[in-house]
């Protein structure tokens, strides 16, 4: 990433009058989805604090506490399975082996064609349509085996859902 781009991503979340350290979070944000692999490399982490004025160490405390970001390139598809027990008992746990088998990963891993990535998640705060996965920034609930099947097949057709 172009120090300018940063700086300038940067400059609009301060126009929004975000605290100093909501304006990382959200920067972390902005620069993961600036890259298609979903991740923030090291040496932007090491801009992001020198922009910032803060230590490395805080842009890497940041970068690991919270899942939703990532210091290694993921899939174009970020699978994030909810285990949690109210989708875990009705039907979670065979969509997790049948993900596992299809695409042959485990979790925190990518498929070899860079598509998909699989992560294990709590509560996604849809119980009352579990089982429930996100891909990406989509939702998908009441699933079934055969339903994620149909899902990731349209997403290896290139039929973004």
């Amino acid at each position: 990433m172009d120090r300018a781009i940063l700086r300038n991503i940067i400059s609009e979340l301060k126009t929004e009058q975000l605290e100093q350290q909501d304006i990382l979070i959200y920067l972390l944000h902005k620069v993961q989805d600036y890259y298609e692999s979903h991740y923030i490399p090291p040496e932007v982490g090491e801009m992001i604090a020198e922009e910032l004025n803060i230590p490395p160490s805080k842009v890497y405390e940041v970068l690991t506490f919270y899942t939703m970001f990532s210091t290694k390139p993921r899939g174009k598809y970020i699978i994030r399975v909810c285990t949690s027990l109210p989708c875990h008992v009705p039907g979670g746990r065979e969509i997790v082996e049948y993900l596992k088998k299809k695409l042959g990963v485990d979790f925190g891993e990518t498929t070899k064609d860079g598509l998909f990535t699989l992560e294990e998640t709590g509560c996604l705060g849809l119980c009352g349509v579990s089982p429930v996965i996100m891909i990406n920034d989509q939702y998908y609930g009441d699933l079934t085996v055969e339903k994620v099947e149909e899902i990731i097949e349209s997403l290896k057709g290139g039929d973004a859902q």
